[in-house]
């Protein structure tokens, strides 16, 4: 049993300790490197010829494409490991489940439900929209919906072409959609964040990292409340990383937050109304 409380305290620990390093070390480097400058080129290209919202949609169905295109063999390899990996954790789980610590996971899992986060979704949706009613007020009242509904069609094409079935207490499959779900929805609320307030870096990178612990604790009481196998929170993780990404980018294009190619990065850390990926 005392696994099962060890592994509580690393799903918390782990990225509490890891991002804000990554985020600090690894975000100017991506920004700055040549493979952030050729996606600037092709970024501009694509608005010179279809506008900010064109170049947007562009970038959002395409990225989901590719994402769809990168997760699918994933998905089939981790499914080899269903006997080796999965079973073997999810009789460890069912055998050492404790009433109140269930009860604990029961009430924190829903958190990615679909229905909480359509409620999330619409209420960031208005509260943006009157946020930037000076501004183009339409777009987080377009992306909001919008991630929401690319994450459950996404998903749900994955789950349909990797077809690796389910644990015999729920019906959750590759890749685990409350895990991708609270990245998503969270992940754009706080980039539109990011584009409404002037947000200090250090703040910006707390937020990222206390959403980083939401996720992984998201995807730990998937496990223990036995909703998924250990891989399709693994796979969901990824799945969810990668979407978001794309959602992100396809929100700072159409709001013109892309830097030119070829102008150098802003040196201020604390300039808030950028973000440091390239904006």
């Amino acid at each position: 049993m005392t696994i099962v409380y060890v592994l509580a305290v690393l799903a918390v620990l782990v990225p509490l300790l890891t991002v804000p390093v990554l985020a600090a070390r690894w975000a100017s480097a991506v920004d700055t490197g040549r493979t952030a400058e050729r996606f600037r080129i092709a970024l501009a290209g694509l608005t010179a010829a279809f506008g900010r919202t064109g170049a947007a949609l562009v970038v959002l169905l395409a990225g989901a494409a590719a994402v769809v295109a990168v997760c699918w063999p994933l998905g089939e390899a981790i499914s080899r490991l269903e006997p080796h990996v999965d079973h073997p954790v999810f009789d460890y789980v069912h055998a050492h489940r404790v009433g109140f610590w269930e009860d604990v996971n029961l009430f924190i899992s829903p958190i990615g439900d679909r229905y909480p986060l359509k409620w999330v979704t619409v209420v960031a949706a208005i509260g943006f929209a009157i946020a930037w009613r000076r501004r183009r007020w339409w777009i987080p009242l377009v992306a909001m919906p919008l991630q929401f509904v690319v994450e459950q069609y996404t998903q749900t094409i994955l789950a349909k072409v990797v077809d690796r079935g389910h644990p015999p207490t729920d019906l959750g499959t590759y890749p685990s959609g409350g895990c991708a779900r609270v990245l998503m929805t969270f992940g754009t609320i706080l980039v539109l964040a990011a584009l409404t307030w002037r947000i200090p870096r250090r703040v910006l990178i707390g937020l990222v990292t206390a959403l980083a612990v939401l996720v992984t604790v998201e995807g730990y009481t998937r496990i223990y409340a036995e909703k998924h196998w250990l891989t399709d929170v693994f796979g969901g993780w990824f799945f969810g990383t990668l979407l978001t990404g794309v959602m992100v980018l396809a929100v700072l294009v159409v709001d013109g937050r892309v830097r030119p190619p070829g102008t150098p990065a802003d040196p201020a850390p604390a300039n808030a109304d950028r973000l440091t990926t390239g904006t």
